[in-house]
């Protein structure tokens, strides 16, 4: 029987069994990474650079591309270096690092979507205490509990599960370290029921921001459908759409990976359901967001603008 002290590692799920294969996915691991970390590094440096960003969804913008990087980062390269290398390994250490900073990173992703429901809500439907209520000291508060709350969250779950016996052998049936697999790897039943505990929690968090956010789009909704112009309407509908569009990408895939019927489980499946909620939504939400986002677009076009320009005058000079 092993146990978790003297487990050295983990076998993850080969992406593909041929070569060919293997190394087509390292390919398109790199170009999704290369894209997410170019997307939402712009959106760091345009909010960062662009005063008319400094703005409380500016601010919660930025820590969603923080979130987004800290979640592709997590488990792509390490998916790129097995199909690279022709190997399906993870350390212990790695694994539960790699558990760790997932379900912090994705925690906080959520909380952060949660708050940012509700500077929606009291944009339209509250602007006149909109200052009050979203000041810079409230947003700092707001965006640290989120981050405290994923942190601590990521911490309890990957502590307990990594202090479990486990004896059920070292495969994961998944592409990167996350809890629900090691969790089936354990024979300890008081350990097990304790992660259930905390899983419940978790579940509760989750369903309780979900109502939130569900009441919050209700709300916003209502407020939108009594606005006398139609320009109007559609102004505040172009504020809310990314959000919602980025929520309803986040929680569709994770459901459905999470609780879609055992009779239609394969490792296929699985594979392409992990990869779409863990991978694709990081990669996708700065280009939602700056799609609809007037003044984001305004910025990245500056931006861009302003380094090709000094690019076209550095090329000129050295002439």
């Amino acid at each position: 029987m092993s146990n978790s002290s003297s487990m050295a590692q983990f076998l993850l799920l080969a992406l593909a069994d041929r070569r060919e294969l293997q190394l087509l996915h390292f390919w398109l691991f790199l170009a999704i990474s290369l894209a997410a970390l170019l997307a939402n590094g712009l959106i760091l440096s345009a909010v960062a650079c662009d005063h008319h960003l400094h703005t409380p969804m500016g601010f919660f913008l930025l820590n969603l591309s923080l979130t987004d990087l800290g979640c592709i980062c997590t488990t792509v390269p390490k998916a790129m270096h097995n199909s690279l290398h022709n190997t399906t390994t993870i350390s212990y250490k790695g694994c539960a690092a790699q558990a760790f900073f997932f379900l912090f990173f994705i925690s906080s992703e959520y909380f952060l979507l949660t708050i940012m429901c509700y500077d929606r809500y009291v944009a339209i439907c509250k602007p006149l205490h909109y200052g009050t209520l979203l000041g810079s000291r409230a947003c700092a508060h707001m965006a640290a509990a989120a981050w405290a709350t994923g942190f601590l969250n990521a911490l309890l779950h990957t502590a307990n599960t990594f202090s479990l016996p486990l004896c059920q052998g070292n495969a994961l049936g998944q592409f990167f370290c996350e809890i629900p697999p090691i969790l089936k790897l354990s024979c300890s039943h008081s350990g097990y029921l304790r992660e259930l505990g905390l899983i419940q929690v978790s579940v509760c968090l989750v369903f309780s921001s979900l109502v939130f956010i569900v009441f919050s789009y209700v709300q916003i909704f209502r407020a939108v459908l009594r606005i006398p112009s139609q320009q109007g309407q559609h102004k505040a509908f172009s504020t809310c759409l990314p959000h919602l569009a980025v929520v309803s990408l986040f929680l569709s895939t994770g459901t459905f990976a999470y609780l879609k019927p055992p009779s239609i489980s394969s490792s296929s499946l699985d594979l392409a359901l992990s990869v779409l909620y863990s991978v694709v939504p990081p990669a996708l939400n700065p280009f939602i967001y700056s799609l609809r986002n007037q003044e984001l677009k305004d910025a990245l076009r500056k931006m861009m603008t302003g380094c090709f320009s000094g690019a076209i005058k550095f090329q000129f000079s050295g002439v």
